[in-house]
């Protein structure tokens, strides 16, 4: 008789953990080894528990799921790891990628599907939901220069104005004033930006700002235009 998979899962929300489990134990062939409510438990259970695979959420507190993903596959890379989360956007799906997780769901996939997709994981297969598969397929479809037209497209026009003003080395006042906002709003803004790009704070944020050429504004904040 063939062992029984091994899961670790990995989510910040007790109803989604819970529903996982109870959906794995009542099939043959799984076995819950493990649950950790952030990115940093995520990466001591997976050394400790040696699960086949892991259902990762991204976002986790603390250590974001993706940071965690290329820990625990740098330390193991037998461990194989199913991302299931919310965010679609195309820089989650292909950070996903690059940190080493062999598969993608959607949240509110068919428990079928998330059954599936353990069973490819734990085989070494790569496996993604369809409306991220048709979002990989749009994106090697679409010319390159036509993706670097719009740095970020995960960023709403007002976040990426936001961090383009921070990148230029604005704090958030200047930027409010600039923009005629609230300290309040671009506060939030901000906290929104570090959440999609996946970052832990405005340092990480500008590099990765400056990088995809954003902040290279002549004007600097107290120059007359």
């Amino acid at each position: 008789m063939n062992a029984p998979i091994r899961v670790l899962i990995a989510d910040d929300h007790p109803l989604v953990r819970e529903g996982l489990r109870a959906l794995l134990s009542e099939l043959p062939g799984f076995e819950v080894a493990a649950e950790a409510a952030t990115g940093t438990a995520a990466v001591e259970a997976a050394a400790l528990a040696q699960p086949d695979v892991v259902v990762m959420d991204i976002k986790l507190p603390g250590l974001n799921g993706i940071e965690a993903t290329r820990r625990i596959v740098e330390a193991d890379d037998g461990v194989g790891v199913l991302i299931v989360t919310m965010l679609e956007d195309d820089e989650s799906v292909f950070a996903a990628m690059r940190a080493g997780a062999r598969g993608y769901l959607l949240k509110g996939a068919e428990r079928d599907d998330i059954v599936r997709a353990i069973e490819s994981v734990a085989d070494g297969e790569a496996v993604f939901g369809a409306p991220i598969a048709r979002r990989i397929t749009e994106y090697f479809a679409t010319p390159a220069a036509a993706r670097r037209a719009a740095p970020f497209p995960e960023l709403t026009d007002r976040e990426r104005e936001i961090l383009d003003l921070a990148a230029q080395g604005l704090n958030n006042r200047s930027i409010a004033s600039r923009l005629c906002l609230s300290e309040k709003t671009v506060r939030n803004n901000i906290s929104t930006i570090f959440n999609k790009l996946h970052v832990l704070d405005r340092a990480q944020a500008i590099v990765r700002a400056r990088n995809a050429g954003l902040g290279r504004s002549p004007h600097s904040p107290d120059t007359p235009r």
